[in-house]
């Protein structure tokens, strides 16, 4: 009996899992995914300290914030709103917004290579098959610099920083809106620190509560976090609105 030939070892080769892409990019060829840890989004700025992360606001969160919003309602219409998106990141909740009849929508974003790509998915998203209903604009700055609009503004933010950072932004828009009252309001998702806002007797809670999310967002977000140990998905999010009503 001739000698058994030794066989190589066959290793299987794993192809590695595409990432995953959001419906919202593939609708509009634009680039808004991907979760973004606080630590390698640092910029060398003072408040470097207090980034949180970079992940896009799923769409219909937003969508079913502003409908909340309107239900409030809001002391002027729509189109006289200026929708501010604090930490704009990449732009998905900017771009989202501008399908509403705003008067406009800024985007505030210190990161310069999220403000490079927030820029090109705006050039990508109004080229595209979207009909942005509110003109755009994105604001490469420190949300505790950038100007504030002369309109009545209604901000939007998705957790960008930590009660420091929120508590010096709020006193800003105090300062901005004194004459005011009733000017700004503020859409808060993911609002671990809307108890800053609550012990701020310049702002009134108007909504409190959780927003869920459209199936296909559901879908989307469990993908895109799949491999990530510290996050989940439950497919709703922890939001609060506010308005500010000024100091008796």
């Amino acid at each position: 009996m001739p000698p058994r030939k030794t066989r190589a070892r066959v290793v299987p080769i794993h192809a590695p899992k595409p990432t995953p892409i959001h419906p919202f990019d593939r609708l509009h060829s634009t680039d808004t995914g991907g979760l973004i840890p606080g630590p390698t989004l640092v910029t060398g700025h003072a408040n470097d300290a207090h980034i949180t992360a970079y992940y896009a606001i799923a769409p219909s969160i937003l969508d079913a914030m502003i409908d909340l919003w309107l239900q409030t309602p809001p002391p002027y219409d729509i189109d006289r709103y200026t929708l501010l998106d604090v930490g704009a990141g990449k732009g998905r909740a900017l771009l989202t917004a501008s399908l509403h009849p705003f008067h406009q929508a800024i985007g505030i974003e210190i990161n310069p290579t999220l403000a490079a790509i927030a820029r090109n998915n705006i050039r990508l998203f109004e080229s595209g098959p979207a009909s942005p209903l509110a003109p755009i604009t994105l604001l490469e700055a420190d949300a505790l610099e950038a100007p504030l609009p002369s309109t009545p503004a209604v901000a939007f933010m998705f957790h960008p920083f930590e009660a420091p950072v929120l508590r010096r932004f709020l006193a800003r828009v105090e300062q901005h809106f004194r004459d005011r009252p009733g000017a700004f309001d503020l859409l808060y998702v993911n609002a671990e620190h809307a108890a800053v806002l609550d012990r701020n007797p310049a702002f009134t809670r108007l909504f409190n509560g959780m927003v869920p999310m459209s199936s296909e967002d559901h879908l989307a977000d469990l993908a895109e976090i799949a491999e990530q140990r510290d996050y989940g998905s439950t497919g709703d999010e922890f939001c609060t609105i506010f308005r500010f009503t000024g100091r008796s």
